[in-house]
């Protein structure tokens, strides 16, 4: 008779997840952990991540250790700064190679971020299999140099063999919190709990989570055009410009606008929301197609290699939203915004569009490929 094996006879995996800086990064991340763990409870996850980035709070919170890298970003209009940039560099390769000898993942996973160079690179010298999750539709310099080694690439957006080898390519999305999946049924709690009216249209604009200068300061000169009778606005305005932004309100008396720093039940936000203005990162978009909402995107210029411009593009290309240049927000886009509002044939269009580019099951079709990854070498 043959012998069943025992949860101690089985292989316990181990994987490395490296990546952050932004909110963007490190969602995705938790999720992918979040599937693996409910796919094997048993595998041993590790985070990589920079030291003093967000990713350093918020994936202990989500559950998991995480491990931080000294690694900085290049500075693109600071030149002379980047001696150190690159002996923070030297450093972290130093620590990945020792963090992959010490931990012996069977798989390295790099969601984006600073971390995840020293890491996949490190792994891929020493023959550790990774994949690389690309988020946005314009793959940056670090992902194009780390796929030649990389066994599987993750993407959010067809057409990304221009950047990657076509055989190595899985169409994933991007993953997002899972609570994202219901809005649709919160509509009527979402708009009680930022105290709507029901039967009014409801702006939602997002200004970041530090806050987005031209975004907040698209409002704040535009506020007349938001006092109309009918409007009502969800307004976060990112911890850099609330104080600015309560002020405005607090000297004209507006009613209509309530004011954020931070959402933290943002299911809740998306769920009021009849429109939506936003910047144009990746992670970002991916909820927005998810809850399957019309919105406005005005991509950040300050970015590498304007990826959030080619981000917007690709839902422009599909009338699944409208960009507005940041450097004509101030101008244009509240004005946009509101003659959006009330134009419910554009919203339904766009709301429609969008939602057909949502991938529902983006965190279980990358696990999928991590456990073949892992499956192959065992």
């Amino acid at each position: 008779m043959k012998k069943q094996k025992t949860m101690k006879d089985q292989k316990r995996y181990k994987v490395i997840i490296s990546g952050g800086g932004t909110g963007g990064h490190i969602f995705p991340a938790i999720s992918i952990a979040n599937e693996i763990r409910k796919r094997e409870p048993e595998t041993e996850i590790l985070f990589v991540g920079a030291e003093g980035r967000m990713e350093m709070e918020k994936v202990p919170a989500a559950g998991y250790k995480i491990v931080g890298l000294p690694v900085l970003g290049f500075k693109r209009k600071l030149i002379y700064k980047n001696l150190n940039v690159l002996f923070q560099l030297r450093k972290s390769l130093k620590k990945a190679n020792q963090l992959i000898e010490d931990f012996k993942p069977d798989v390295v996973v790099g969601v984006g971020g600073y971390a995840s160079g020293p890491i996949l690179r490190e792994a891929a010298r020493k023959g550790i299999p990774t994949l690389i999750q690309e988020q946005n539709s314009y793959a940056g310099i670090t992902n194009r140099l780390l796929a030649k080694r990389a066994r599987k690439i993750c993407v959010a957006y067809e057409g990304m063999d221009k950047y990657f080898p076509k055989e190595k390519i899985v169409l994933t999305g991007n993953p997002v919190r899972e609570i994202l999946l219901d809005t649709a049924k919160l509509t009527l709690k979402g708009k009680e709990t930022f105290e709507m009216d029901p039967d009014l249209p409801v702006l939602l604009i997002l200004g970041g989570s530090l806050g987005a200068g031209t975004i907040n300061q698209s409002v704040t000169e535009s506020l007349e055009l938001l006092l109309r009778p009918g409007i009502q606005v969800i307004w976060q305005t990112g911890s850099n410009y609330y104080k600015e932004a309560k002020n405005a309100i607090a000297r004209l008396d507006v009613k209509n606008i309530r004011v954020f720093d931070f959402i933290g039940k943002m299911e809740l936000a998306y769920a009021a929301a009849d429109v939506i203005v936003s910047r144009a990162g990746a992670g970002t978009i991916s909820e927005i197609c998810l809850v399957g909402k019309p919105v406005i995107l005005v991509p950040s210029p300050n970015v590498a290699e304007d990826h959030q411009t080619k981000n917007a593009q690709a839902l422009v290309s599909k009338n699944a939203a409208i960009l507005i240049p940041d450097s004509e927000a101030v101008e244009k886009l509240i004005a946009k915004a509101v003659m959006l509002l009330y134009d419910d044939e554009a919203k339904n269009q766009l709301a429609k569009n969008c939602n057909k580019m949502a991938i529902k099951d983006s965190a279980t079709r990358i696990v999928n490929e991590v456990f073949t990854i892992i499956k192959a070498g065992n």
